[in-house]
C-alpha cells in the first residue's frame, strides 16, 4: 500500500490559479492537472460522494446538500450520518485489499457514524436555551478531546457565516497532521473550506480575494511539504468551481404566486409549509429541486418554470436519468440555472414576515441553501455593535438572537452547481498519475485507487 493524502481545497479552478498562488502553481509544473467534469449538481456532498464511491447519485443517493423528507414533510439540509450515503465507501474496499488499511476522514461531509478509522466533522452543542457552542464531532469519541486540548477549540463561527477566515481551514490542517502523527493512517482526506467564502461572497475578484488565495496557497503548501516528508502520495482537487453571478432566482415566491405554495403563521411571521403545498421548490445554489404534492398540477408546474428567466435546464423523469439524478430523493423536476443564476429559498413576499431564522445563520432551520449568511447586514452601520452586543448577552447567560444577516441576495457574486458554465470553471485534481485532460467525477475514485494500490483490482 502507498500512503495517500487527498486535499480538497474547495472552489478551486483554473480561473484562480495564478500569481496569487505560487505553490499551487509549482505544484502543478511537477505533476499533472486534470480537469472533472463536475458531478451534478456540482455541490459540496453529491462531488465528494461520487469521488469515495464511484458512483452516482442515482446509485449513491446524495442528490444535493438537502432533500424534502417525504415521510415527516419537512426539507432536511446538512445533515451528518455517513448511512445517507447508499454505496459502498473506497476504504471499505480498501480493507478488502489489505487488512492493515486504514483512514482518516478530516472534515468531509458524512462524518458520522461512518466506518472510517478516524474522522473529525463540525458538530455544535445546542443546549435548551437556544445558545448554539462551538464544537466538533470526532471517532473515536476521546478524539475530539485530544484535539482541542491541543489546538484549541474547534473555531466553528469562522467555518461558516460572516466571520469566515483562514483560522478554520488552518484548524483543519492542524488536526489532520496531529491524526497522521499518532496513527498514521494509510489514507488521509482533508477538507480546505477557506476559498468556499470568498468566492461566493465576491466572486472571481481578483482585488478582493487575492489575499485568500495567498492563504490558502500557503497552507496547502505547509501540508504538501509535511506528506511529502512523509513519501505519501499527494492528491490535490476541489469539489467544483465558483463563476460570477449576479441574477438570485426567487423560485418559491414564484411558486407562490400562482398559488401553489403554502405558508403557516407563527407569531406574525410566516413559515413554509411543506406538507400543505401543491408544489414548493429546495433551493440549493445553482439547482433546485421541485416537489409536487399535487399531481394533478405537474404540467402547470412545468409550464410555470419554463417561463422562468435564468434556468438553462427543466430536469423531467428522462432527463433524471441523462444526468444520473433519478433518485428518489430528487425533485418531481430538477432545475439548473444558467451561469449567471442561482435559486434563494426565499418564499416570503414582505421582509417583515420573514421567519426569525432568517436573519440569523441557521443552516438546518433554512429550507434551502443561504449563501447570505456570509454577510453582515450593510444597511445597518451599527450592524458589529448590534452583532458584539448580542454576543455580550450569550457570555453572561442571557437568551439571544444574532439576528444580523441581511435578506439581500443581490449580495451573492459567486456561486456553483449548474454545468452551464466554461471549463475554467471546472473542478480540478493535480496527482503524480498520468490522466488524460478531462475525467468524470466517478473516476476520481479509481485516481485515488491508483495511488494506493497501483493497478490491482478492487
Amino acid at each position: 500500500m502507498q500512503k495517500t493524502v487527498v486535499i480538497d481545497i474547495v472552489g478551486l479552478s483554473t480561473s484562480v490559479i495564478g500569481e496569487h498562488t505560487p505553490f499551487l502553481q509549482k505544484f502543478i509544473a511537477k505533476n499533472t492537472l486534470t480537469h472533472i467534469k463536475p458531478a451534478f449538481p456540482a455541490v459540496t456532498t453529491t462531488a465528494q460522494s461520487c469521488y469515495i464511491t464511484g458512483k452516482n447519485p442515482d446509485v449513491h443517493g446524495i442528490v444535493g446538500n438537502g432533500w424534502y423528507d417525504h415521510d415527516a414533510c419537512e426539507m432536511k439540509f446538512w445533515k451528518q450520518s455517513n448511512k445517507l450515503v447508499q454505496s459502498e465507501k473506497i476504504w471499505e474496499a480498501a480493507r478488502r485489499q489489505n487488512p492493515d488499511f486504514t483512514v482518516s476522514k478530516m472534515f468531509w461531509w458524512y462524518n458520522m457514524y461512518s466506518s472510517a478509522d478516524f474522522s473529525a466533522t463540525p458538530r455544535p452543542q445546542y443546549h435548551s436555551d437556544g445558545v448554539k457552542v462551538p464544537d466538533c464531532y470526532t471517532y473515536p469519541a476521546d478524539l475530539r478531546d485530544k484535539l482541542q486540548a491541543k489546538l484549541g477549540t474547534f473555531p466553528l463561527f469562522k467555518f461558516w457565516g460572516p466571520n469566515t477566515s483562514i483560522e478554520c481551514s488552518k484548524w483543519i490542517a492542524d488536526a489532520s497532521l496531529e491524526v497522521d502523527r499518532t496513527e498514521d493512517p494509510t489514507l488521509t482526506l482533508i477538507y480546505l473550506p477557506h476559498l468556499d467564502y470568498c468566492l461566493q461572497k465576491f466572486g472571481v475578484d481578483f482585488g478582493k480575494i487575492s489575499k485568500d488565495l495567498h492563504e490558502i496557497d500557503s497552507l496547502v503548501e505547509e501540508l504538501v511539504n509535511y506528506y511529502e516528508q512523509r513519501n505519501a502520495n499527494v492528491i490535490l482537487l476541489s469539489e467544483y468551481g465558483i463563476n460570477n453571478v449576479s441574477h438570485p432566482i426567487h423560485i418559491n415566491r414564484i411558486l407562490r404566486e400562482h398559488g401553489l405554495l403554502s405558508v403557516r403563521v407563527e407569531s406574525g411571521l410566516e413559515l413554509l409549509d411543506c406538507g400543505a403545498s401543491k408544489a414548493f421548490a429546495a433551493s440549493d445554489h445553482q439547482i433546485a429541486h421541485v416537489y409536487i404534492n399535487d399531481e394533478s398540477q405537474k404540467e402547470r408546474v412545468k409550464e410555470i418554470l419554463s417561463k422562468i428567466d435564468g434556468i438553462a435546464l427543466i430536469m423531467d423523469e428522462e432527463e433524471k436519468q441523462k444526468y444520473h439524478i433519478n433518485h428518489k430523493r430528487a425533485g418531481d423536476f430538477v432545475l439548473m440555472a444558467k451561469a449567471d443564476s442561482w435559486f434563494t429559498y426565499y418564499y416570503w413576499f414582505d421582509d417583515k414576515l420573514a421567519p426569525d431564522f432568517a436573519r440569523s445563520v441557521d443552516i438546518h432551520n433554512k429550507p434551502g441553501y443561504d449563501p447570505v449568511e456570509m454577510f453582515m447586514n450593510p444597511a445597518n452601520p451599527f450592524i458589529k455593535l448590534r452583532a458584539a452586543y448580542k454576543l455580550l448577552r450569550k457570555l453572561t447567560g442571557f437568551r439571544y438572537r444574532m439576528d444580523v444577516i441581511p435578506l439581500d441576495a443581490s449580495l451573492v457574486k459567486g456561486s456553483h452547481g449548474t454545468l452551464d458554465i466554461g471549463k475554467e470553471f471546472y473542478p480540478v485534481l493535480v496527482s503524480n498519475q498520468k490522466i488524460t485532460e478531462e475525467i468524470a467525477a466517478t473516476d476520481v475514485y479509481d485516481v485515488i485507487w491508483n495511488s494506493l494500490f497501483g493497478n490491482n483490482m478492487k
